[in-house]
């Protein structure tokens, strides 16, 4: 089945925000009740349009999942730097992993970063424990830059990984 990937739809916002969450608490990288801010965070998937894009992964008219792409100079970038573009957030509903959603999305934001006059690299962070997450990274060219790793709150420190254009 083929995976289209669109800018998310208004209709679809709260859908999406609650695969995205939902995947994060399914994979233990989430403790809804400590995390509370961070779980409304994911799922405010409006929020996020307004300020950026939010992809969306789609085969036969399901949302697979969903990812935010930040510009250079976006208020939704974390780590990037004035030549550099970044992806957030994504996610892949445990019925659509495996299928290919995942490696889709990262590349359309590689596609949209290459799209945009001076941006020469993408950026993105990622938790220690999401392996398959870093190996499909790898295989798609990204590096790790332990130098730019950080921690958003005390004990949890995020891996980061770059990808020349």
């Amino acid at each position: 089945m083929d995976i289209e990937i669109r800018a998310a739809l208004p209709a679809e916002y709260e859908e999406l925000g609650a695969i995205i969450a939902q995947a994060y608490l399914d994979d233990g990288l989430l403790d809804f009740e400590s995390n509370e801010a961070y779980a409304q965070t994911l799922r405010d998937v409006a929020g996020r349009a307004a300020e950026g894009e939010v992809l969306a992964a789609t085969a036969g008219g399901e949302l697979l999942g969903g990812v935010t792409f930040a510009a250079p100079g976006s208020p939704l970038a974390d780590i990037s730097g004035p030549a550099e573009a970044e992806f957030r957030m994504l996610a892949v509903a445990r019925g659509g992993r495996g299928r290919g959603a995942g490696e889709a999305l990262v590349r359309a934001c590689v596609a949209r970063a290459r799209a945009l006059e001076g941006v020469t690299h993408v950026v993105l962070s990622t938790q220690a424990s999401m392996y398959g997450a870093q190996r499909l990274y790898e295989r798609l060219g990204f590096v790790r830059t332990p130098d730019r790793d950080w921690d958003p709150v005390p004990g949890l420190t995020l891996l980061t990984y770059r990808l020349e254009l």
